[in-house]
């Protein structure tokens, strides 16, 4: 029998930085977003991993930045609210479908589990760390302004991490 894991949003993130103009990354974040792993035992080798972001929580630290990626110029927030991402397995990596922008399309994720512990309120906890990166145009999301030095605006490779703990339930 399965046991349901939980998402504490409270101590959990996920994040992203894109190349901007060809010389720094920009970062950005999900301020609202859910998972939940079923797992047959505490090493999550065989668990399922159901994980949704809303689209409209993107927040960069500007306004019109942030405005502009919920655009049909990016993300459609309007008409693909949501993102989200299914695997079936969590062993070291995890490879599962990507739904972006009405587009899905496997991924594969570096994972990092931290291990279990309970907190002083007597929740047993699970922490895992992530990283990955996906190629902006196999989403649809081709938007972008060629530089008059060569090069454009916006990279086409976008670096995807997070910081997830999760409540045994």
């Amino acid at each position: 029998m399965a046991t349901k894991w939980l998402l504490d949003p409270t101590h959990s993130e996920i994040t992203f930085k894109v190349k901007h103009l060809m010389i720094s990354n920009v970062k950005g974040e999900f301020t609202t977003f859910n998972a939940e792993i079923d797992a047959e035992d505490d090493t999550f080798a065989s668990a399922k991993v159901s994980a949704f972001i809303d689209t409209d929580s993107i927040f960069t630290n500007n306004t019109d930045r942030d405005n502009h990626l919920k655009s049909a110029d990016f993300f459609n927030a309007e008409a693909n609210p949501k993102i989200t991402f299914e695997a079936s397995t969590l062993n070291g990596d995890v490879t599962g479908n990507l739904t972006l922008n009405g587009i899905t399309k496997p991924i594969t994720l570096d994972v990092d589990f931290g291990g279990i512990n309970s907190d002083p309120w007597g929740n047993t906890k699970a922490g895992f760390s992530f990283e990955g990166k996906i190629k902006r145009s196999d989403f649809g999301l081709t938007w972008n302004a060629a530089l008059e030095t060569g090069g454009v605006m916006v990279s086409e490779e976008v670096k995807i991490a997070g910081e997830l703990q999760f409540v045994k339930q």
